[in-house]
């Protein structure tokens, strides 16, 4: 996946080079809205970016009760409050920052941490919440295209 994002960015640094920083940043924010738009829907469908399902949440009896817990995983994670894009001349970046940075990282990585703070431990299974599909390199190198375009 590096592999064909470096690919990418050594076909479009030329083109971006004639650019003007105005016009670069312009083309960066429609790139981002489009990529967090993706990466939302992909969340909210809780599929990696290879397509295939997240791990399942851990079932436990408050889950088994009818109505108890209603909102699915990442709800909040997946909103533009939260998942966040920082665009200047030089590119654009999706990301989350501080306490919500520190929740995707765990959850994205599939590391060990405490339930609630000075609870019990628990390991994480890893479930990607950000990441390149091929359809979305193909989205970017058409947008970059698009915009070239006179």
């Amino acid at each position: 996946m590096a592999d064909d994002l470096h690919a990418l960015e050594n076909w479009a640094e030329p083109l971006l080079a004639a650019l003007t920083p105005a016009r670069r940043r312009t083309l960066a924010r429609t790139i981002g809205q489009a990529l967090r738009r993706e990466q939302a829907g992909r969340i909210a469908a809780q599929r990696n970016p290879d397509g295939s399902a997240y791990a399942p949440r851990k079932t436990t009896r408050a889950r088994l009760q009818k109505g108890a817990i209603r909102r699915t995983m990442f709800e909040k994670l997946r909103t533009a409050r939260h998942l966040r894009m920082q665009v200047d001349a030089s590119g654009v970046a999706i990301g989350w920052l501080g306490r919500t940075a520190r929740i995707a990282r765990i959850h994205h990585y599939g590391l060990r941490d405490e339930v609630q703070p000075g609870g019990p431990q628990v390991d994480y299974p890893a479930r990607e919440l950000l990441g390149l599909t091929d359809a979305q390199r193909e989205m970017i190198r058409d947008m970059l295209l698009q915009h070239l375009a006179p």
